[in-house]
């Protein structure tokens, strides 16, 4: 049996910070392995509910993060529905100086019901990513 080491880190702020549910969604990666971290927060981003949660420019997210391999990245991006335009995937600084991944949900697709407002009018993607490096959006270990 070949075990792969976590490479990836990933913020997760919905079902994902449940260990039952990464262990479902990774099911179908052979051999993986996972750590769930304790809490962090994501400084300059909210979460927003709609038919799933999302994240929408704003004060704060209490979030985990979640370690992966590439192969478990992967599988992460079929749950969250990259390839279909759900959520995309976007590199965020952590501040230990390394950065970390999180999943930004279109507001539209997902029926968020309080309008949400990311500066631009390039794709949705551009506009997260310009936003995150504009605000100093970071994740931080809790005080």
């Amino acid at each position: 049996m070949v075990s792969t080491r976590p490479t990836e880190t990933v913020f997760v702020y919905g079902t994902l910070t449940d260990p039952d549910r990464v262990e479902d969604v990774l099911r179908s990666v052979p051999n993986a392995t996972f750590e769930l971290g304790s809490t962090v927060v994501l400084e300059g981003l909210t979460r927003v509910e709609g038919e799933y949660p999302t994240l929408a420019p704003g004060d704060r997210t209490e979030g985990r993060l979640l370690s992966v391999d590439d192969r478990g990245l992967e599988a992460l991006d079929r749950y969250e529905g990259v390839d279909r335009g759900l959520y995309e995937r976007i590199a965020v600084p952590r501040e230990d100086g390394d950065d970390c991944w999180l999943y930004v949900g279109d507001p539209d697709r997902l029926g968020v019901a309080e309008p949400v407002e990311w500066p631009g009018t390039s794709s949705l993607e551009e506009r997260v990513r310009s936003y995150v490096s504009d605000r100093g959006v970071v994740v931080s270990t809790p005080e």
